[in-house]
């Protein structure tokens, strides 16, 4: 035996080196007993060219597994497996968009359990922004708080050091909750400076509507659950019984209930995760590596219509007892995308977080279709490379497998994108407008080809991200160390963009022009603290002295009444009087006593 012959061969890529020892050992045993079939002159040149292609396979890194197969001398390996398995080779091959399509399921029959929109008593008189918001933290809600703040603070009181602490009122939590709103839109770096006085940032909203003391106070001792609930659980930690959302599970229930009762999705839905930041210590803080703002925080999974709704909402715990055992994203999907309260019919579009095909054929099972990006090599998406896209591909270029009723769409533009779907064809005739250069090295504008999955996946899918930024716009969430208050915080930026959604479509259903998102936030903000919009908020008339504006400066007497005058708060005109107190400037006439009317 030659030294080449027995030279020990390396395994190719993703071909480990135990499983190629096996293989050569079979060789060598069962070699003697092959079948010594005659084969044709054709026969033998197809198969010294495989033997190349194999070669070059080795060379280049790229290993199929089924070539390699049926080259093995295993009694096993007989013809006619050989000849099963170029057949599911041919069968797995990717299609181009000539390809015809004959087996596209289409969409399901949508039955939704309500009527799609807004729901009732929202749909019925005029609406205001209060009113609206009343319906996520009605007078349950507000109840509910306050007896846990209450009882939270008298166990503190008597544990602690004592303190003075006045029963919080519904009454009273709204106005909190309003000047929480207030903070949003008019945002300072500290609490304390919203009730500085004597600066030329100086706010009179919050001292008129609640002491900074109280305001603190409240904050301090806010408290979502049972106190006496807590104790037993946190003697549970360490064990399954250990619930680490025992603080923040009823509030976030009680919003959850009311984001679904308030409105009811149309048929294209979306799932992703929202990452909330916080500065509290606790095992349930997640990290992401994606490129995100927040990469450390509390992890949102979140069902939401196109529209930037949230409709359900889950804080993933890490708990593991309600595990089927196919993922994490399986789990979420499964809980979110629920048949009983949304009905059947509804298209549900998601990242490749969660797209695999035993997530897609399960919500089959349950009426509903999806659509959503894969990565490459997730159990059970197609592995094949014969005629897959590659980097030498053309711009617009299309590659499809259909399995059974899934349907697998690779799609290039400036990089290649892979969807799955259950509910659309390969390709419906849609184009897009691309920069392309031409033969002679010029770019010009050409329409390509787009999968319809594609185009149905960039206009649903934006429903989480368009409500991730509607959540940021004027945000009540502040730095604490507290989580649960980081939750309290985010589920109340939920109820307002849930609340300014609803106004936007009611406005639309009356064809009425809606308020922008400023304008609504502050209407909300005024009736929560219970002060019209249109008019500053009375203060007494203690210590409130008309001054001159040109007060201690070296301006001659007869000039007085010209130099260093300031706009007035009211009337906008010039004027040489002032409040000593307030320190802005108000007319002090005869015809024109803002000095009077802003202090009554």
């Amino acid at each position: 035996m030659s030294r080449d012959s027995t030279r020990k061969r390396k395994a190719p890529a993703r071909y480990s080196e135990e499983e190629y020892e096996i293989d050569q050992q079979e060789e060598e045993t069962w070699g003697v007993f092959s079948f010594q079939m005659p084969v044709s002159s054709d026969e033998e040149m197809s198969g010294n060219e495989n033997e190349e292609e194999d070669e070059e396979e080795e060379r280049s890194g790229v290993w199929s597994p089924g070539l390699h197969e049926h080259r093995s001398r295993s009694p096993a390996n007989t013809s006619a497996g050989v000849a099963s398995v170029n057949r599911s080779q041919t069968q797995d091959a990717w299609k181009t968009e000539d390809d015809p399509d004959t087996a596209n399921p289409g969409p399901p029959t949508f039955l939704p359990k309500r009527t799609p929109g807004v729901q009732p008593p929202l749909t019925t008189g005029k609406q205001t922004p209060g009113a609206i918001f009343s319906q996520f933290f009605d007078a349950e809600v507000l109840k509910i708080l306050c007896e846990n703040t209450n009882s939270f603070a008298q166990k503190k009181k008597e544990t602690g050091k004592p303190f003075p602490w006045k029963d919080l009122t519904p009454q009273e939590l709204t106005k909190y909750l309003g000047l929480l709103l207030y903070m949003s839109v008019c945002n300072f770096p500290r609490i304390t400076d919203y009730w500085r006085k004597n600066s030329i940032f100086h706010v009179s909203y919050p001292a008129a509507v609640m002491s900074r003391d109280r305001f603190l106070t409240i904050s301090s001792h806010l408290h979502f659950s049972d106190p006496d609930v807590d104790a037993v659980n946190e003697q549970k930690m360490g064990t399954e019984e250990y619930d680490p959302l025992q603080r923040v599970r009823c509030l976030l229930e009680m919003i959850s209930s009311r984001c679904k009762a308030a409105y009811h999705p149309r048929q294209h839905i979306s799932v992703g995760e929202r990452m909330v930041a916080t500065k509290g210590r606790l095992q349930i803080k997640e990290h992401v590596d994606a490129d995100k703002p927040t990469k450390w925080g509390l992890n949102f999974f979140v069902l939401a219509d196109v529209n930037g709704y949230t409709i359900d909402y889950m804080l993933h715990s890490g708990e593991k007892q309600r595990a089927s055992g196919k993922g994490l994203a399986f789990d979420v999907v499964a809980e979110l995308v629920n048949r009983e309260y949304l009905g059947s019919g509804y298209i549900v579009y998601c990242d490749s977080f969660y797209t695999s095909p035993v997530l897609f054929r399960h919500l089959i099972q349950q009426g509903f279709g999806a659509c959503g990006m894969y990565k490459q090599g997730r159990t059970g998406v197609p592995t094949t490379k014969l005629n897959a896209l590659n980097r030498k591909s053309k711009r617009g270029s299309i590659r499809w497998i259909r399995d059974s009723d899934l349907l697998y769409v690779r799609w290039m533009d400036t990089r290649e994108m892979s969807l799955c779907t259950t509910v659309h064809p390969v390709h419906g005739g849609e184009t897009i407008v691309r920069w392309q250069k031409t033969e002679d090295g010029r770019s010009q504008r050409a329409p390509l080809p787009r999968p319809t999955a594609v185009s149905e996946f960039n206009k649903y899918m934006g429903g989480v991200d368009t409500s991730g930024q509607m959540l940021t716009t004027n945000s009540v969430h502040r730095k604490t160390r507290r989580w649960d208050v980081t939750v309290f915080q985010h589920l109340l930026d939920i109820a307002v963009t849930n609340s300014y959604i609803i106004q936007k479509e009611l406005s639309s259903a009356l064809e009425q022009k809606p308020l922008s998102r400023q304008d609504f936030q502050e209407q909300l903000c005024a009736e929560l603290l219970g002060v019209p919009l249109a008019e500053p908020p009375q203060t007494t008339g203690d210590g409130h002295f008309p001054s001159p504006t040109s007060k201690g400066r070296d301006i001659e007497t007869s000039q007085r009444a010209s130099k260093g005058r300031k706009q007035c708060y009211f009337c906008k005109r010039s004027t040489p009087w002032m409040c000593e107190k307030c320190g802005i400037g108000l007319c002090l006439q005869l015809d024109r006593n803002c000095f009077k009317i802003y202090h009554t």
